[in-house]
Parts: structure tokens; sequence; C-alpha cells
């Protein structure tokens, strides 16, 4: 605002003065002239920057301002000259009269410029058709007021009337252009071409007046008419920065404009009714003219006929292009209309539009195949009728926030719903889901809608294949997870007997591996049948993976622990017996158990935790002999976590090479010769001690990660290969004694990462240079759940290859017999369980007397494992054991001792008469005699050292 308010006190100023003559006659003529000069002067500096600075389409048009007050100033000063400096009057004509002459034409072409340019010929032609209109009928006016009688003026030369005639006549043509432009100006720098529009309209306004009889010969410099001028040069000295300075244009005219302010229906822009009607006011205009002279008693002017006649005959020609343009613009609406009527009926979208009301105006013949219900029927009926009563609030809430937004900032909205449908489209409840692109439409609204029920459907299903589980249909992991989550931590979290029950089908494996996965399949469908129906209506049961469920138990509020674990023990034990039930599948009876873990929601106890807990107390009811169900306790969590501490320190000493072989001799119990070795592996502790590592073997080979199952394969194929390797060393050195290795049954069937297939066998033995028949397996496992058909095979191909298969742990229980009775078997090592009381007990002396009896009549050896005891020794020896491995011979060796009692080949044995009994030490491989009363022969027998560690041997 301060340029503007500058610019007003600036012309107030001049105008002032003017009025009160400027306080002198010198001082008024001078103002008169040269400030007139200076002020044109200005606004040709200030045209001519703004063109220099900016890059744009109207930069000529400010260029030719520039030229024009130029010429304007130029005149002003050549007439200053005369007055002031040469104190004279200014003669007529004179240079200033030429500049000022010059003042309208790069005017007129700069209105041009800033006029919107036509984009047709007719545009063009009707463009200076209504410039002619408008000049022509002022010219009529102004001819028959004030020009006529210039012409007949007396005492005038040529140029003189020439020049009279001129300063008007340029005036009308300016006025015409500034008339023309006023309703035909480009919509780019509105400001600016407003600012220029008057400045010029002024200052031909003070021609106007200039021109007149009656002002002319009174006309001095100074007065209050050069305030015009002096104004009109001011305001085209701005005009070109009012768009800098006005908020929303551009100085630019290829920058993107805002889009246009809606107008309301029915209402049209006064600029546009005025344009419309420019034609007609000039032809009025003239008439104007011509009515003037025949009331005024005189003769109709021969310009004025001429003038008249041109005007009418340029308003005819336009009527005429305007009526072959709107037959051409009807014809494109005709076309355009047929187009779009083509697209809606044609459009496979149902298309409708509401009154204000909600009454249904027009539906597109598209609802017959959509609704299935014909437009005529939807039309007149009440758009919420239509609509699904669950549905109604919400849309009608989001059509009157989408009515009360701008229609600028929000043009479209999309509402989704239910929509009544007809007949040949019901289903079910007769109702359609349908998707709509609102649009306002005169204080209405008009409706894209389209079917959506499909991708509604879709997106159901696919929702909830997404929470359930493909194969039960019951709640997935995920689900189960979300909803245990709402139970802990919602509004039932107070409730401390809620409780998540997990469930593991026990020998679900074997129906996979024995009747095929289509049937295990099928177990698994029906056992969630039985689970679903089975829990209450507020719970949850749920299928996490493979053949693990779950159920989510809801409380009742007790806060009696004892009751609530009664109750939930009560459930869960229920559970277990529906699940244990026989299943009819394929036309046989297939069972299964079912081991369940139990966890409440303690508090603070999260979802995961949650889960975790009724986990480990799953586990713990298979630990303990499966079908059971097990509450958990926090002891479980120690558990788990000491486990998993075992776990990291065998993988660490297997990754640092902490694990060491050591080897027993087995010795023959009729002459004590060493007939085979027996290795083991021992993890050397920090203080230099060899421990047994049962309880690493043991995390290894029942670890339930599969990251134990591999450290499990890796400490057997270390034992494997370190013993193979050491036993090639012994043999290289002349020591030929087999070796015997302890392998799993299961490993031995595993796959190629973990298993031991015969091909290893002999690419391990070709290796290291050892004999096949150098070396013995003995099965560790008797797992009724090995299939016995599989690992035949495989000890028939180790057999081939030279290789002996021991029995381990014979006599403790159905599987031994059953492997005994399918298995290609070479060695039976006695179970230590009947080595222990085979002394003591006589029924447990004639069990194992009859085992041994059975591996005699079978050509078969048989080896005692854990005779630590001489009288075990004879007694075993008596009842027909060929071998012995124990303490009562040696315990465990290291490579250095071994190879030493290797050198030596036999340990002392007792005889049946009862002669001294001789002895050794553990880890020794000589006897020790000591003198006493029983004679300096005597062999005592020292403090056995425990069979769980053995001393390092000096090197």
């Amino acid at each position: 605002m301060v340029p503007q308010f500058a610019l007003a006190g600036v012309c107030g100023a001049y105008a002032v003065g003017a009025a009160f003559g400027w306080g002198s006659a010198e001082v008024a003529m001078f103002m008169g002239d040269f400030g007139l000069s200076v002020a044109a002067l200005v606004a040709a500096v200030s045209c001519g920057l703004y063109a220099r600075k900016h890059q744009s389409r109207f930069r000529p048009a400010w260029m030719l301002f520039a030229a024009s007050s130029g010429m304007a100033g130029l005149g002003n000063g050549v007439w200053g000259w005369y007055e002031v400096i040469l104190d004279t009057t200014v003669p007529s004509p004179s240079l200033a009269d030429f500049c000022f002459l010059l003042f309208a034409p790069p005017a007129i072409v700069g209105l041009l410029v800033l006029a919107k340019r036509p984009v047709t010929r007719a545009g063009w032609v009707c463009l200076g058709l209504d410039a002619w209109l408008i000049g022509g009928s002022l010219l009529t006016l102004s001819w028959s007021l004030a020009l006529a009688h210039t012409t007949h003026f007396q005492g005038r030369s040529v140029a003189q009337s020439a020049l009279s005639l001129a300063y008007p006549l340029l005036d009308i043509v300016l006025v015409s252009m500034v008339l023309a432009l006023h309703f035909k100006r480009s919509s780019v720098h509105r400001s600016a071409v407003n600012t220029a529009i008057a400045a010029l309209a002024l200052t031909v306004l003070c021609d106007a007046l200039f021109s007149s009889p009656l002002l002319r010969e009174h006309y001095r410099s100074g007065q209050i008419l050069d305030a015009g001028w002096f104004a009109g040069s001011m305001l085209l000295a701005y005009a070109p920065w009012v768009a800098r300075r006005s908020k929303g244009e551009c100085a630019d005219d290829d920058v993107e404009r805002p889009a246009p302010r809606v107008q309301p229906h029915g209402s049209r822009p006064i600029a546009g009714s005025l344009a419309a009607l420019t034609p007609y006011l000039a032809a009025a205009v003239c008439t104007l003219g011509i009515l003037t002279n025949v009331l005024g008693g005189r003769r109709i002017d021969r310009v004025v006929l001429f003038t008249g006649c041109t005007v009418v005959l340029a308003l005819v020609v336009r009527q005429g292009i305007m009526l072959l343009d709107n037959i051409t613009l009807t014809q494109e609406l005709a076309q355009k209309e047929n187009h779009f009527r083509s697209l809606v009926q044609g459009s496979s979208d149902v298309i409708m539009i509401a009154a204000p009301t909600g009454v249904l105006r027009y539906v597109s013949p598209a609802a017959a195949g959509v609704y299935g219900r014909d437009a005529e029927e939807l039309v007149g009926s009440e758009l919420a009728s239509l609509i699904h009563p669950e549905d109604l609030g919400r849309v009608v809430h989001e059509v009157r926030r989408f009515l009360a937004a701008a229609p600028d900032a929000e043009p479209t909205t999309r509402i989704e719903c239910r929509f009544r449908a007809g007949e040949q489209r019901a289903g079910g409840d007769g109702w359609l889901n349908v998707e709509s692109t609102v649009n306002r439409h005169h204080g209405g609204l008009i409706f894209n809608s389209r079917d959506v029920t499909e991708r509604v459907r879709l997106q159901a299903q696919l929702q909830h294949n997404a929470s359930h589980d493909a194969l039960t249909d019951l709640p997935n992991r995920a689900l189960f997870t979300e909803r245990v989550s709402k139970a802990v931590t919602g509004r039932r979290a107070s409730d401390l007997d809620t409780a998540v029950l997990y469930i593991d089908l026990d020998g679900f494996k074997q129906v996979n591996d024995t009747i095929g996965h289509q049937a295990g399949d099928e177990l698994l469908v029906q056992a969630a049948r039985r689970l679903a129906d089975s829990v209450r209506s507020g719970d949850i049961a749920a299928r996490l993976g493979g053949d693990e469920f779950a159920a989510l138990i809801t409380g009742d509020g007790t806060r009696d622990h004892a009751a609530r674990e009664f109750r939930i023990h009560e459930i869960a034990d229920r559970l277990r017996i529906t699940l244990s039930e026989p299943y009819r599948i394929d036309g046989r009876d297939v069972r299964v158990a079912a081991s369940i873990g139990v966890a409440f929601a303690e508090p603070g106890v999260t979802p995961a935790g949650l889960l975790r807990n009724a986990d480990l107390a799953m586990y713990r009811a298979k630990q303990a002999g499966k079908g059971r169900v097990e509450l958990y306790a926090p002891q479980m969590q120690v558990e788990v976590v000491d486990r998993a501490e075992l776990a990291t320190t065998l993988r660490a000493a297997l990754r640092d090479g902490e694990f060491a072989l050591l080897h027993q001799p087995v010795v023959e119990l009729a002459g004590g010769r060493v007939t085979a070795v027996a290795a083991h592996a021992r993890w050397r502790s920090a203080q230099g001690i060899l421990f047994t590592p049962a309880e690493f073997l043991r995390v290894a080979e029942r670890g339930r990660l599969s990251d134990d199952g591999d450290r499990a394969a890796e400490l057997g194929r270390w034992q494997l290969e370190e013993a193979v390797e050491q036993a090639a060393a012994r043999h290289r050195a002349g020591h030929t004694v087999p070796v015997a290795v302890r392998i799993s049954a299961r490993r031995l069937l595993g796959g190629d990462r973990n298993g031991m297939p015969p091909k290893n066998v002999e690419a391990l033995l070709a290796r290291h240079g050892l004999p096949s028949g150098s070396l013995v397996l003995e099965l560790s496992e008797s797992d009724p759940r090995i299939p016995l058909d599989e690992l035949e095979r495989r000890l028939v191909a180790l057999r081939r290859l030279g290789v002996r298969i021991a029995l381990d742990g014979f006599g403790s229980g159905y599987a031994a017999m059953s492997a005994l009775r399918r298995l290609p078997v070479d060695v039976l090592r006695l179970d230590r369980g009947l080595v222990d009381g085979v002394v003591e007990s006589a029924r447990l002396h004639k069990i194992t007397a009859g085992l041994l009896r059975i591996a005699a009549d079978l050509g078969m050896q048989s080896v005692a494992d854990g005779v630590d005891l001489p009288e075990q020794v004879l007694a075993l020896r008596s009842m027909g054991c060929t071998h012995g491995q124990g303490m009562a011979f040696s315990g465990p060796l290291d490579e250095h001792r071994l190879r030493r009692a290797l050198t030596v080949g036999s340990y002392p044995v007792p005889d049946l008469a009862g002669e001294p009994r001789a002895v050794v030490l553990s880890g020794s491989g000589l006897p020790v005699r000591h003198g006493g009363a029983a004679g300096p022969d005597a062999l005592v027998h020292p403090p056995l050292r425990s069979n769980s560690e053995t001393p390092i041997p000096p090197t």
C-alpha cells in the first residue's frame, strides 16, 4: 500500500498546486510545461525498465507505452521551451504538435498487444469491426457536436485545420481501443492492464477537453487540466509494477493460473454482458449522432452519413459472422451432447443425479445391469430409501461434510455403501456393495457408481485367509497372538484365570511316515474340528503350525488360585481325552495322544511370554511321558536357560577344539587279550580335567532346536573322523585292533547333511587308509519309531564295505529284541543295567545268561559293558560272555597309554580256581603289587577313580 499512497500523494499535491495557481504565473507555467514533461519521462523510463528486466508476452506493449510517454514528455518539453525559456507564444503547428500526435499511435498498438488475441480469422475480423463500430460511432457523435464547426473555422490554414482534426480523431481511435480492450483484455496481468487503461483513458479525457473550442481558447499552462495529464503519466509509470505487488498474480504469463471461481447457476459476469452488447451500443451512439443533426435542423453532413453507413455495414457483417459462429457452435454442441450421451448411456457405471432434497432426477440405463432395476423405476425415488439402514448415517454425514467443504479444496469425494438390488441381482439379503464418486451439480449431487461386491468379498476372503489356517480353517498363529494380546492388555487384563493351552499331537510324525501325508492332513482336520467343538463359545481355538494347536480360555473372574487351576486343568484334561480318541481315516483307526501345556496370564506377563510359558509346559508334558497335562512353573524357564547355556558351551567347545578322544580296551574274558578299543569323547575343562560330557550330549541329541541338532551331528562327525584317523595311525604302527564308535540309529538314517550314508563311511576309510574290517559301528538308540526297513538297508550296505555292526544296550527293552530279529548285527553289547547286578541277583543272573545263549546261538560276539569288578568277570565268563569292557581291566586311556596297553596286548583275568585276582588301576595298563598279610605276591585292588573323569597324562 505504500507505493499507492505515495502515488496518490504526488498526484494530489500537483492537483492542489494547479487549483491554486502555484502561487505565481511563472511557477504555474513551469510546472504546467516541464512538470508534465518530467512526469511523462518518468513513465517512459518506468515502462522501459520493466520491459528490459522481465521477459513476457507483454514486453512489446510496455516498450510501446515507453515510446508513447517519451513523445509526450518531449512535446511538453518543447512547449515549455517556447513559453518558459523563450517567453513567447507556441507557434501552430510546431514540433510539440508533432510529438503530441506521435503519442497516440504507439499507445494504440500497445493496447492491441495487451488485448486478448483471437484464435481464428473471424475473431480478428470481429475485433476490427468492434473497434470501428466504437470509433465510427464516436466520430459521428463528435463530428455532429464539434468537429464540423472546426473544419469550417475561418482564418486558419490547412495545416492548422488538419492539426485541429488530428487531435480529436486520434483520441477517438485511442478511446475506441480502450473500450474494446476493456471487454477483451487478457486475464494475465489484470491489475497492470487495468492501470494502464485507466492512465490512457485519463489522458484521452484531458485531450478531449483540451480539443474542445470552449476550453482551448482559455487554456493556460499550469491550470487544473494539467493535473489530469500528470496523473495519467504517473499511473502509466506505476502500471507495469502493479502485478509484482498484487497478491495472487504472477509476473510471468507462463505461470499456471489458479482455477477460476465457480459461478453460481444462472449468473453471468457483467463484463461478458457488456462485451456482447458493445456492437449495439456503438450503433446506438451512431444513431444518436445522426439524430442530433436532424433534431438541430441541420442537414445531414456527408461525413456523418458515410460514417453511419459504414457503422451499420460493419454491424451487419459482424452479425453475419456471429450467426455463422453460432451455427457452428450449435452443431459442435449437438455433437458433444450426443457424444456425452453415448458415454453416459454406454458406461458400465451407473450415473445418477440427485436433487438437493435427495430425490433421483436421472439414472443411466446401466442401472438395469448393475442394480437389477430399471432406470425409470429408480427415477423419482429417494436415495435414502435405497441405502442400507446401517450405512445411511455414515453416508448422510459424508454428504453433508462434502457439501460444506469448499469446491476448490475438495471437488469430489468417494462413498462406499450397500445398495438395494432388484430381483435380477438379489442374492441373500438383496444388497450390493457399491462404490460411488460424488460431484456437485446445481446444488445437488452426481453419483458415478459401480458394483464392487465381488471385490469386497475377495477382500474379506483374503483377510480371512491371512488370519486363518488354510487346512483346518482355524485361526492361525498371527490371529491367535492378536487375540491373546487383547486378552492380556485389554479390559480383561485383570482376569488372572485367563489361560493359554498349548497342544501337541504325540505320534503325528509316525502317522505321516506310515500311512502318508494326506492321511496326516485328514487327521489334523478332524483334530481341529474336535478342538473347535470342545472349547466354549467365548474361547478361541487355533492351529499354530504342524501338529501344534492352542486354545485361549477366558477367565470367569475368580481369585482363588486353587479353583482356577482345577477348572483349567479339568478343561485341558477333557481336551486331551477328546483329542486322544481314535481317528477314523481311510477305513482304519489311527491313534495319537495329546500333550497339553497350560500357562496363566499372571500380572506383568506379555502375550509372547504367555505363549512361551505354555509352550514350555507342553514340552515338559512330552518329556514326562506324553499324553499329559502340565501347568507352567517358573522353574521350567530356569531349565530352559540352563539348557541354552549348555548348548552355547557345547558349540564353543566344538568351535575351539576342547573335545578329546579317549579309548577303552575291549578284553577277551577267556584269556585277557585286547581285541578292540571303544572310542569315548571327553571335554577338557579349564583345570585340565577331562569330563564325560553327558549333559552336553543329552542337549545335543535331544535338543529341540535345529541348531542343536546340527551341533550333535557335528560332534558325531568329529568323533567318527577322529576315531578313524587315530585308528589308522595305530594300524600303521602295528596295532591292528578295531575301533568301535557309537552312533545313533537316527543319525544313521538322517539326510545327506546330518546323516551317515555308506558312501561317506567308505570315503572316510579310504581317506585315512583304515581297512574296512577295523571299524565297528555301535547303534546306540532303540527308538521304536525308527523305520527298521530303511535302517536294515543302510546296515546291509555298510556290511558290504566290511564294517561290523554292534547293537548297544541289548536287553534294555522290546526295541532291542525287534532290532535283533530284523537287523544284520555282528556284536551284542549287554546293557550296563544287566551287568551291575549279575552277581547279587539270581533272577538277573538267569536273564543275562539267557540273553548270552541267544547271542551264542546266533553266532554273535557278546560284549559286557561296565565290567568293574573281578566277580563280574567270573560270572560273565561262566555264562558264556566272550568279551568285557570296564574298570576291571582299564578305564578310558589317552593315545599314549593306549599304545602301551596294546603293546602288552592283554590284561590278567581271574580264574575259576580262586587264584589271586589281577586288577589294574583306572587309566593304567599294568597291575600293581603290594606286600602285606596276604603274601608278597598278592594283588590288591586300588581305589577306583570315578568313571566320569580321567587325569591328563604328563607329557
